[in-house]
């Protein structure tokens, strides 16, 4: 995207777009879009742990005004980023509405609302001089983490996907709460009338049972309310797994489908396989095997035998030539030229900090080609189209393969 020309204001659309970006497209390390989710992430933790000492009178009293100014800045901050976001968003959503259908979309979105949040209660805290109430909103701003975390997404993510199975377990959980509460009642309200002379009392000591948490405060005392306890007791078991294994399971689904996607984006980005069909790329991110590699570990060295390439993940790696250095991060790939010649390593490549990697042997990769003939096909054609690109080890393997060969 083109820079924006001087002396254009917040009108300008350009200017528009580049925010938008900032804000919601630009994640990769070092960018000055992930140095303002640690910006915002940094303020809401700070505000998060005001507003919690804040709550203990001693630390108020000696703190106070720099718990209130904390939270002054992180109302501004979090304001501020709502507006941003308000006028951003107009033009960028899938709906291709109007500019205040797409506002008002914003607005009543999820997050949306969580943004809202953030701000608006703890700055009417403020003006009307509740700090008590001030206190307690400490927790709002923390749910914002939702849009900087992978995982919490996921979860949420995982979440509404089996919403039907989950209210399915609520409905099953109701079902039984009435029916132990019930049984109980019958048996000992005459008993425990103060403890359970009603099903609503009853239905107190039923739903504590089945969550498997047992205060104590009412228990049966006749044998068959005692009996009836057990079967409530491992009816909990139940209530418990049943959630928990439908969540996990989803979850785990979420991040596989969420590494899929990242996988496919970068091997489709590959000169090497731009031309495949779906089902061929499948086949080839079978073939993957992750790495990590710790800051500082050398990942192959100068004169190694070539035969892998390597797909960053995250994180960055520095590659040593004989006449540069260069760095290459995430989204980025080297080495594939391995893969067509059994070269020796141009560079040594080491980790400038922990790293992520995908790794494809040439062994791998030769059975691969040996029974897709269209990727045979683009082989040699897209590999020369590769010497274009510069700060790789594609170029100095390639060139020196064809000298071995000029030499034999």
């Amino acid at each position: 995207m083109s820079p924006v020309p001087r002396g254009r204001g917040l009108g300008d659309p350009n200017m528009r777009d580049r925010l938008y970006e900032l804000l919601e497209h630009d994640p990769l390390a070092y960018s000055a879009g992930s140095r303002f989710i640690q910006v915002i992430i940094g303020v809401i933790v700070l505000n998060v742990i005001a507003m919690v000492l804040a709550s203990v009178p001693e630390l108020d009293a000696r703190f106070g005004t720099l718990f209130e100014a904390i939270t002054i800045l992180s109302v501004i901050v979090f304001a501020l980023e709502y507006v941003a976001r308000m006028w951003t968003v107009a033009g960028h959503t899938q709906r291709k509405g109007s500019a205040l259908s797409d506002r008002l979309g914003y607005a009543f979105s999820a997050l949306g609302i969580i943004d809202l949040m953030a701000f608006l209660p703890a700055a009417i805290a403020l003006a009307t001089g509740r700090h008590a109430t001030l206190a307690a909103l400490g927790v709002l701003p923390f749910f914002k983490l939702v849009r900087y975390s992978p995982a919490m997404r996921s979860l949420l993510a995982a979440v509404h996907a089996e919403r039907r199975a989950l209210i399915g377990c609520i409905v099953i959980l109701i079902g039984a709460v009435l029916t132990f509460a019930s049984l109980l009642y019958a048996i000992e309200r005459d008993v425990q009338p103060d403890k359970l002379g009603t099903i609503p009392q009853a239905m107190w000591w039923a739903i504590v049972t089945l969550g498997t948490v047992g205060y104590g405060d009412v228990v049966p005392v006749t044998p068959l309310g005692k009996f009836v306890s057990t079967f409530a007791i491992i009816s909990g078991f139940a209530m418990i797994a049943l959630p928990v294994a439908i969540i996990s399971t989803a979850f785990a689904e979420e991040v596989k489908r969420r590494d899929f996607v990242v996988t496919w984006g970068m091997l489709a980005r590959v000169p090497l396989f731009s031309h495949l069909s779906a089902a061929e790329i499948a086949d080839i991110m079978r073939l993957l095997r992750a790495r990590t590699v710790e800051q500082g570990e050398v990942l192959v060295r100068r004169g190694d035998a070539a035969s892998s390439m390597y797909f960053i993940t995250a994180g960055e790696v520095e590659i040593a030539l004989p006449s540069q250095h260069v760095r290459l991060s995430d989204g980025t790939f080297f080495g594939e030229i391995a893969l067509l010649h059994k070269t020796k390593r141009s560079g040594t490549v080491t980790a400038t900090r922990k790293t992520r990697l995908l790794v494809l042997d040439a062994q791998d990769f030769h059975a691969l080609i040996a029974r897709m003939p269209t990727l045979a096909d683009h082989v040699h054609t897209t590999a020369k189209a590769r010497l274009a690109d510069t700060g790789d080890l594609a170029l100095a393997e390639l060139a020196q393969a064809e000298q071995e060969d000029t030499d034999r």
